[in-house]
């Protein structure tokens, strides 16, 4: 297993300025005093999947499936790093993906099409030795940023204290699965959720779920369609295939049908005692049937059968009004989920630029064709 030594000499708190020599690859040196660090490739060495597995913050993710689907799809490179010494079993790790785009720039992005991936550190001491080395590591391979995606709000304090600044916001709705069937349902919104529900079983819909080759053609056809409503690529058809692939029995797609027409559909991941909700989709035209909230149901019955005690609905952006009074109607009250860059200096989402609507107005106009290819050619660069 390859290694690559990062030493960092603390004097001070992480709040310092001080920065401290980080060797990599071709130019390798060990400190005479001091504390090391160590690079490792999560998707081969065998400690780091034993390590997710047991790690009570860690998500679906952290996975070696999740970053095998994002290396086979995106071409990025996974690395973790830790404190843990080579050989022993890990203790902590924060894992990143090498984004290498000549549109975006060279980044190290922690994770890639990813709700949230929190640091898997059980103290503040470790995190913040974890982010000088990614500091260190920032700097010496000339990297344009690191970006965090944690879901705990104690990143805030440290990362603030190391430099790090808020760069993108969103909503994170959870549902807590422990209560009963009955109990779940009767919390939903009356109008919005329950009635829909029942609506939907009395229009007559039928559900199949599973990860065949049919059900993901079906799926990908509204998943195309309702990008191109929202007017913006639809996620490459190999994303999914190469989702399917590795995740396996995690994987759970469902479609709903209408005489035999698919009208909505969503897909689920599994991981230990949590459900992720990852993609939806739907044709517009038949949305009288109450399809979306019907299936999300399902979802939902499904998952406490598993044993699932938690429902991740994923993010929202704040600005998808829409999107977030749906989810407002399952979990009401949804937590801040905030992304953390370094250096910071201007950062702008791309949906504020005034040129952004434009562009989406033009993309609206192109054959579904050109919007899919469209997709393939982009996406690698906006992880």
């Amino acid at each position: 297993m390859r290694y690559i030594a990062l030493a960092s000499l603390f004097t001070t708190a992480c709040a310092s300025d001080r920065m401290v020599n980080c060797n990599l690859p071709g130019n390798l040196s060990q400190p005479s005093t001091g504390l090391i660090g160590y690079r490792l490739d999560p998707i081969q060495d065998p400690r780091w999947g034993s390590f997710v597995r047991v790690h009570p913050r860690a998500s679906v993710f952290h996975t070696v499936e999740w970053l095998r689907t994002l290396r086979r799809t995106y071409g990025y490179t996974a690395v973790a790093f830790t404190t843990t010494q080579p050989g022993t079993d890990l203790t902590n790790g924060l894992v990143f993906c090498q984004v290498e785009s000549w549109l975006t720039g060279r980044r190290l992005v922690s994770l890639p099409f990813s709700d949230h991936s929190e640091p898997l550190c059980d103290s503040t001491d470790e995190l913040r030795l974890l982010i000088q080395f990614m500091r260190a590591v920032r700097e010496e391979q000339s990297w344009k940023y690191l970006q965090i995606r944690p879901l705990k709000a104690r990143f805030g304090q440290v990362g603030a204290e190391c430099g790090f600044v808020p760069c993108e916001e969103y909503y994170l709705h959870a549902l807590d699965l422990r209560p009963c069937l009955d109990d779940l349902f009767c919390s939903f919104d009356r109008d919005s959720v329950q009635r829909r529900i029942q609506r939907a079983e009395r229009a007559g819909l039928i559900e199949k779920c599973g990860r065949s080759h049919d059900l993901l053609k079906d799926f990908y056809s509204l998943f195309v369609l309702t990008r191109r409503r929202q007017r913006v690529p639809p996620t490459p058809y190999l994303w999914f295939c190469n989702l399917v692939d590795e995740m396996d029995q995690a994987l759970e797609m469902r479609v709903a049908y209408k005489d035999a027409h698919p009208v909505a559909a969503m897909l689920t991941l599994q991981f230990k005692d949590t459900t992720y909700y990852k993609y939806g989709c739907s044709d517009a035209r038949f949305n009288n049937y109450a399809a979306t909230p019907w299936l999300f149901w399902k979802a939902i019955t499904s998952a406490k059968s598993k044993g699932a005690t938690r429902f991740d609905f994923g993010r929202t952006e704040p600005d998808n009004s829409g999107l977030l009074a749906f989810k407002n109607q399952w979990v009401p009250n949804p937590r801040s989920l905030v992304y953390w860059r370094y250096p910071g200096g201007s950062v702008r989402r791309p949906v504020t630029h005034p040129k952004w609507n434009v562009a989406k107005s033009a993309f609206a106009l192109l054959p579904a064709e050109l919007q899919i290819m469209v997709g393939k050619v982009l996406y690698p660069h906006v992880g």
